[in-house]
């Protein structure tokens, strides 16, 4: 029925209550007159008067036979001695009673009106703002809805993740020729599941997905779909799904599935009603019942796939997972230029050199890069962005904010010098080692006094045991200075420490690197997910006697490797010394200058030492 055509409850009650207000007022004026005072004791000493009904305001009542036609009267009273004095005079007088029914009705509408105003204030706070009427619809679907105009986003957008773009292409094709894509009997998943990394733009690609179609586009996130009333996020679930299939062809996108699709019955109170898996069985169901032949896609994006519930993973509901991944060196190279058209760039900067520096960047990362460039480029009062501007703005992604006003003492300054250059010596005089980049002795972030920065040369995905030695190496590199020079140890080779000790662990425990305990994995990475690593409950399957022998083997992998850089910086103390009396002078020391001081340095191995190979 249209929305127009129905018939007001509230409209009928009025009306009839109307009605019957009318009818009283029109009897009473046919059969009842209303008379002076005085006329009414002229009819009583008469005796025309046949019965009297006192009121608190008024007298009623009948006349003995019809007067005038009517067959009652109403008067209001006079006080009695007053209608004496005026009978004598023979005045015509009568009562007046004072309309008090507006203040009558203003004592009863009054605080009802006040009553019903905070009752839907505190509704509308609780609502988010929502009407009446919205709390009336509070199982519609809250799901924004784009259509291409809105969208305004193409896979020219989207860059660093062509694999994936490849996948959801045929999403495209389908819902622009839905009966021609089946003509073979193929059918479309009914579910896409995007999964990646925070920052990856697995939203983006989504929206991509809708401006290429150039259908309606459903967005929600998991956590809308669960409120504090039981049952609601099952009717926004089904309503979602009917809106979407009215609109067909259409997408509907749930990102941050995680917050909705959670294992059943993890950390569920035993025998309680959890509100979130009755909203997931609905989706379960939902997916069921659902036919891709409608033309309704349904995608999804979450960066925690491994807490899923099977059931929502199972073939016939998220029949796809696509790998939205941090891009590689050539995928980083295609995000920045979509990025650099809204900034003016130097001419002749070379974005690989950028992309060289970015190892490990999301697509997100990349943006903020960008954008921190151009800022940094405004703050100087410049007419473009240059090399300087985005090595800077990596400094300040990675490292932190500079702290030149952080006041350290002359002694203290030296020892972060030594322990910086005693990093970069040691990572230059090893074979395979990434190349430094730059040195610096201003403090950064929170806790950092000076830092190493050091440039990959190309993306790696896996390591060897020298070069997981070499990476412990350079970690230890600024301790063994310390010790070489000072003859003592500081606090400022925790954050070192803590990593190469990490590293030796995984060596030991993960990757079987160990010849006494052999190849056997005795630890796994517990509560990881695609963003990084989650402290979680570990639990040991090894004995005391296998945890003695891991630990000593730990302890001789660092032992081993901080000989060996304490050994090349003996070697290289000349040169030690030289570069952090430079890197003293001028605080920051970038990768041609310290080419240039480590001209000749030795690379120092447990019984051999060569000449290192110099640019």
């Amino acid at each position: 029925m249209n929305r127009g055509m129905k018939i007001n409850l509230w409209y009928i009650l009025i009306a009839v209550m109307g009605v019957v207000l009318l009818r009283d007022i029109w009897v009473q004026s046919q059969t009842i007159e209303t008379i002076p005072y005085s006329q009414f004791e002229t009819y009583l000493e008469n005796g025309a008067i046949a019965e009297v009904v006192i009121g608190s305001s008024t007298i009623s009542g009948t006349f003995t036979t019809p007067q005038e036609g009517k067959t009652g009267f109403l008067t209001t009273p006079v006080p009695p001695d007053l209608a004496e004095r005026l009978s004598e005079t023979g005045v015509t007088f009568s009562g007046k009673v004072e309309n008090t029914w507006f203040t009558t009705l203003l004592s009863w509408v009054l605080p009802a009106l006040l009553f019903v105003g905070i009752w839907l204030f505190l509704i509308r706070r609780m609502g988010g703002g929502q009407s009446m009427g919205g709390m009336m619809s509070i199982g519609k679907s809250k799901a924004k809805v784009y259509v291409e105009s809105d969208t305004k986003v193409t896979f020219a957008d989207v860059a660093g993740v062509d694999e994936a773009k490849a996948e959801l292409q045929e999403v495209i094709d389908f819902l622009q020729n839905p009966k021609e894509y089946g003509s073979l009997g193929a059918r479309m998943p009914k579910g896409i599941l995007l999964v990646g990394p925070p920052g990856t733009g697995k939203t983006l690609l989504a929206r991509a997905v809708a401006g290429e179609a150039g259908v309606p586009f459903y967005s929600i996130s998991g956590s809308e779909f669960v409120e504090m009333f039981v049952g609601v996020g099952a009717a926004r679930v089904r309503d979602l799904f009917e809106q979407a299939r009215k609109a067909a062809p259409a997408i509907i996108f749930i990102d941050e599935l995680d917050a909705l699709g959670r294992a059943r019955g993890a950390g569920t109170i035993q025998g309680g009603n959890d509100e979130r898996e009755q909203t997931l069985n609905q989706l379960l169901s939902e997916l069921d019942g659902f036919d891709p032949s409608e033309g309704v896609v349904l995608l999804s994006a979450t960066n925690r796939p491994e807490i899923l519930d099977p059931a929502l993973l199972r073939a016939g509901r998220f029949d796809r997972q696509v790998l939205v991944d941090r891009p590689d060196r050539k995928g980083r190279v295609q995000i920045l230029e979509v990025h650099i058209r809204k900034i003016v760039l130097e001419p002749g900067i070379e974005l690989d050199e950028i992309a060289a520096l970015t190892t490990g960047f999301s697509g997100a990362d990349l943006a903020n890069l960008v954008n921190e460039a151009a800022l940094l480029a405004t703050r100087r009062r410049g007419d473009v962005v240059t090399m300087d501007d985005f090595t800077h703005a990596i400094e300040r992604i990675v490292a932190g904010l500079e702290k030149r006003n952080r006041l350290i003492n002359p002694r203290e300054r030296k020892i972060v010098a030594y322990h910086e250059m005693g990093h970069a010596l040691v990572s230059m005089a090893l074979p395979g080692a990434d190349t430094v980049h730059k040195v610096s002795i201003i403090p950064r972030g929170i806790g950092a006094l000076g830092y190493t920065i050091q440039r990959p040369t190309e993306d790696r995905f896996l390591m060897t045991e020298d070069e997981l030695r070499n990476k412990i190496a350079v970690l230890m590199g600024g301790r063994a200075a310390e010790k070489l020079i000072f003859d003592h140890l500081s606090t400022g080779a925790a954050d070192d420490l803590a990593r190469a000790t990490n590293i030796a662990r995984s060596m030991v425990a993960r990757y079987g690197m160990d010849a006494q305990l052999g190849s056997v994995s005795y630890e796994t990475e517990q509560g990881s997910f695609l963003g990084g690593r989650t402290p979680g409950y570990f639990e040991r399957s090894y004995s005391e006697a296998t945890a003695e022998a891991m630990d000593a083997a730990v302890r001789d992998v660092l032992r081993e490797v901080s000989e060996q850089a304490l050994e090349i910086l003996s070697e290289n103390r000349d040169i030690l010394e030289k570069a952090a009396r430079r890197l003293l002078e001028v605080e920051t020391l970038d990768e041609d200058a310290l080419r240039d001081l480590a001209r000749g340095l030795r690379r120092g191995t447990p019984g051999e030492t060569e000449v290192a190979m110099n640019e």
